[in-house]
């Protein structure tokens, strides 16, 4: 006959019972969620600049560009199949979006938990524009991104179709009649913009930069490097839109 072994219990300084405490589920660190975002955001960057780069070969000649997107399609070849290199880019890129948005999010809701009753009087300004519209801006960039995939990637929703060559892709997604794409684009970009700003300036305070010069440095470096990436890639649409190209 089995007999069941009770489990033991304790008791404190008053005699009381005391259960075991429960076990707290193991989550990583604010300096490991920090790293996942500064490691992830930096990626992303590069990214950004080397594709914004690759975009602007369009004012060359729709041939060279042609040429050049076809290049990316043949890298990692006979290793890779044919195309598989930028598919690989474009999972690693929206895993890295994704990392960036739950460390982003974790941390903050970590920082709401640490602080949980809310000032009596807050300021009217908190911060600058970019922090308070990173949350918006996050969801506009993400649907962007599947946007932009659909449209000039497999041609989903562009008027030439996805058996057309990239350069006819990119004139016709951004035809003069097809105006909203290019709002839609020029939204996306611009917070593109506001997060790079707010970003780097974020990334020196996290490595140890408080000094008021250096934090002015800082915001110059962050503001000079968004505007640089915002004009680089809407410089393409608007061409479009204008008859520059095409």
């Amino acid at each position: 006959m089995a007999v069941d072994t009770p489990i033991p219990k304790t008791t404190n300084a008053a005699g009381a019972t005391a259960r075991p405490a429960p076990r707290k589920s193991v989550r990583p660190s604010s300096v490991i969620l920090k790293m996942v975002m500064a490691v992830s955001g930096a990626l992303l960057v590069l990214f950004l600049f080397a594709h914004a780069a690759g975009n602007l070969k369009i004012f060359v000649g729709e041939t060279d560009f042609d040429h050049y997107a076809e290049w990316l399609r043949e890298l990692g070849t006979p290793l890779l199949p044919h195309g598989w290199f930028l598919w690989l880019q474009r999972i690693g890129l929206l895993a890295g979006i994704g990392l960036h948005i739950w460390a982003a999010t974790a941390l903050t809701i970590r920082a709401k938990k640490a602080r949980p009753v809310k000032y009596a009087h807050r300021p009217k300004i908190q911060g600058s524009y970019a922090a308070r519209t990173m949350r918006w801006g996050g969801v506009i960039i993400v649907l962007f991104v599947i946007y932009h995939i659909l449209d000039l990637t497999t041609g989903t929703f562009n008027p030439a179709g996805g058996d057309t060559d990239p350069s006819a892709r990119v004139v016709a997604g951004f035809a003069p009649d097809r105006w909203y794409v290019t709002l839609f684009y020029t939204l996306a970009v611009v917070s593109v913009g506001f997060h790079l700003r707010h970003g780097i300036w974020s990334a020196f305070r996290t490595l140890g930069q408080q000094t008021t010069k250096g934090e002015r440095r800082a915001k110059a470096v962050a503001l000079v490097l968004s505007v640089v990436l915002v004009a680089m890639y809407l410089s393409v649409p608007f061409a479009v839109l204008t008859g520059l190209v095409g």
